[in-house]
C-alpha cells in the first residue's frame, strides 16, 4: 500500500514522501495513529493544502521534545531491586519501570518512547536510548542496585557483584579452615 507521511518516521521517511509500506503496517499502525494517509489524488491535494500547518505542528513538536532532551540528556536514574549475590536481579527491569522512575523525577516520558530491546536482568549501569521525538534522540543512564548505599558506589565505578564488594570479604583469602575447626570429631562421637 503506498501512503503519504505526515510525520519524519525513522527507517522509513521524511514528511511528504509518498512509500510503499506492508498492508498490516498500514492499517494497524501509520493510519490509525495519523501518521500517514492513504496515497490517492484527494490526500495527496488535502496533504499539500495542509502541508504548512503539518510543518508548523512537527516543529513545534520538535521544540518542545529537545527541551526536554536538553535537561534529560546524560541523567542517571537509581531503580532498586533485589539481586542474588552474583548479581542477577529476582525479577527484571522493563520500560515501564523506568518510566515510573522518570515520573518520580518530574518528567513525564511515554513508555514507547523509551528503547529497551530486553529487559534489564542484572545490577550494574545500563545505558537506554529514548526517543522524545523523530528527530530527537537522548541517552540516559539507569543504575539498577539493591539498595541507595550501593547505587551511589556502582555510580563511582565500583563492582557490586563479588562477595568482597556485597560484605566485604575478599574471596581469594578464604580458607578452609575459616569454615570448620579442623579438630572437632567428624562422626559427633566423643572418644
Amino acid at each position: 500500500m503506498e501512503v503519504i507521511l505526515l510525520e519524519r518516521i525513522s527507517k522509513l521517511g521524511q514528511m511528504g514522501e509518498t512509500v510503499k509500506v506492508r498492508d498490516g503496517f498500514a492499517r494497524n499502525y501509520l493510519l490509525p495513529l495519523g501518521k500517514a494517509l492513504r496515497a490517492n489524488e484527494g490526500n495527496k491535494k488535502r496533504f499539500e493544502a495542509e502541508r504548512a500547518t503539518l510543518e508548523a505542528r512537527n516543529l513545534e513538536r520538535k521544540s518542545e521534545a529537545q527541551q526536554v532532551a536538553d535537561v534529560l540528556d546524560g541523567k542517571t536514574f537509581v531503580i532498586v531491586r533485589a539481586a542474588g549475590e552474583t548479581g542477577q536481579l529476582y525479577g527484571s527491569v522493563a520500560a515501564r519501570d523506568i518510566v515510573e522512575a522518570l515520573a518520580a523525577e518530574g518528567f513525564n516520558i511515554a513508555r514507547n518512547q523509551v528503547e529497551l530491546n530486553t529487559p534489564i536482568k542484572a545490577i550494574g549501569l545500563h545505558s537506554v536510548t529514548m526517543h522524545l521525538h523523530s528527530e530527537v534522540e537522548i541517552s540516559v543512564q539507569v543504575n539498577v542496585a539493591r539498595s541507595a548505599e550501593e547505587a551511589e558506589r556502582q555510580a563511582k565505578g565500583e563492582s557490586l557483584t563479588s562477595a568482597d564488594a556485597i560484605y566485604g570479604v575478599d574471596e581469594d583469602a578464604l580458607r578452609p579452615e575459616d569454615f570448620f575447626d579442623p579438630e572437632a570429631d567428624r562422626d559427633g562421637d566423643e572418644e
